[in-house]
């Protein structure tokens, strides 16, 4: 079915809203992940020390608890239709492509919320600073948008698996890890250096990571959804 890009993005839009206003009802994904994070937040607290451990330690920590912190919630975007039954209607109303963008962008949206609540925590918990802000937020951007493309096709791979949760993280974190290693290196140079430049292979990674899973996303979720 061929459609016009201007009803491609109305379409990824609705689907977009309809996430959103069902997450507002129930709020399930918002309080797992928030929940999760603030949880593994004060245990790694309690069990480190705030000054128990280096810089390298402390960005290895923060990109752990972002992406197991995800991976509560993130899931669910896709297993909710599977379980209202609602999976079928949507395939008759709209075209994957846009199934796949509302979704991402829904996934992108309730992960940047995390991150708002949870890194200024963890810098205040375990007394963490950078000296490139910029830096660190743009490694935490590409991050997120990487972390979000692929824990969203994954989701839509696992919807119909009985363990859903298990298989979920088991199956995200090879596909994912590529984002971590880059986060946490682009993290740790943001320590102790401002220049941009110097994180400029950490950038480019997770910059072509995030055009590749969400261009391959794209193009494969038409098999994946209509499975």
């Amino acid at each position: 079915m061929e459609i016009s890009r201007l009803q491609l993005v109305r379409n990824a839009w609705y689907i977009f809203d309809k996430d959103i206003r069902q997450e507002y009802k129930t709020r399930y994904s918002v309080n797992a992940i928030l929940l999760f994070a603030v949880v593994t937040l004060v245990a790694v607290s309690f069990s480190i020390g705030t000054f128990g451990a280096s810089p390298g330690i402390k960005s290895a920590l923060l990109w752990i608890v972002l992406f197991f912190s995800a991976m509560s919630g993130l899931a669910h975007i896709f297993v909710r239709e599977e379980e209202k039954h609602t999976a079928d209607t949507l395939k008759l109303l709209a075209v994957p492509t846009a199934v796949f963008l509302g979704k991402f962008i829904f996934n992108l949206i309730l992960f940047a919320i995390m991150e708002i609540v949870i890194v200024p925590l963890f810098f205040a918990v375990m007394n963490f600073a950078v000296e490139g802000v910029g830096t660190f937020f743009v490694i935490l951007a590409l991050g997120s948008l990487g972390l979000s493309a692929g824990a969203t096709i994954i989701a839509a791979i696992i919807s119909k698996a009985s363990a859903k949760g298990a298989l979920f993280t088991v199956l995200a974190f090879p596909i994912l890890l590529p984002v971590i290693v880059a986060g946490i290196s682009g993290t740790n140079i943001a320590v102790t250096k401002s220049s941009l430049s110097a994180a400029s292979s950490e950038i480019q990674m997770l910059f072509a990571y995030a055009v590749v899973v969400i261009t391959g996303s794209i193009l494969l979720f038409d098999f994946v959804w209509k499975e």
